[in-house]
């Protein structure tokens, strides 16, 4: 019995070091843009928001000038625009910043106004739902603030560091434009 407890007790802590080693954060390399100390500190409000979903790349831009440029996760089935609820999709077009979450299940989030009349319109056709809820945020809250999930894990939204969450919800209004592109 002994043995057996020794056994599982070596396997849990077996798991339990490769489960950080999944999740923990490779630092982008000094100085990059989105790395938060590195960079000079953002003021005043951003102008757009560029989501580059191919690349895994959002970017922030300022007076017509990008300012900020992060590495971001995805929807589980990112390829191609969402269509209905529950496809694992991220939405592709230009949309809004319409609502803003300081208590949201990940660090802060920023909330895209989808579905859009045309997403509604062809999901009445289909008789399904078009989805919603696609958000700007960070980790879960589970997740320590210095790790970070690898992969695209989202339902659809698009996931940063907790850092750089910080650092978009500060100069990202109501009203921001986020284009996602393919």
């Amino acid at each position: 019995m002994r043995q057996a407890a020794r056994i599982f007790s070596a396997l849990s802590l077996c798991g339990l070091v490769i489960a950080l080693i999944l999740l923990w954060r490779v630092p982008e390399p000094d100085g990059a843009p989105g790395q938060s100390g590195m960079a000079p500190p953002l003021t005043g409000p951003i102008e757009r928001i560029v989501i580059e979903k191919a690349a895994r790349r959002m970017t922030l831009i300022q007076g017509g000038v990008e300012v900020r440029r992060y590495d971001i996760a995805l929807g589980f089935a990112p390829e191609g625009d969402k269509e209905r609820e529950g496809d694992g999709r991220t939405p592709e077009g230009e949309f809004r910043i319409d609502r803003r979450n300081d208590r949201s299940a990940y660090h802060l989030s920023l909330g895209l106004d989808y579905p859009q009349p045309a997403d509604r319109a062809r999901a009445a056709a289909g008789g399904y739902s078009p989805g919603g809820d696609i958000m700007i945020h960070g980790q879960p809250n589970a997740v320590p603030d210095a790790m970070k999930l690898r992969g695209d894990w989202t339902a659809g939204c698009i996931a940063l560091t907790n850092a750089q969450m910080r650092e978009v919800w500060q100069v990202a209004d109501i009203g921001t434009i986020v284009e996602v592109r393919p």
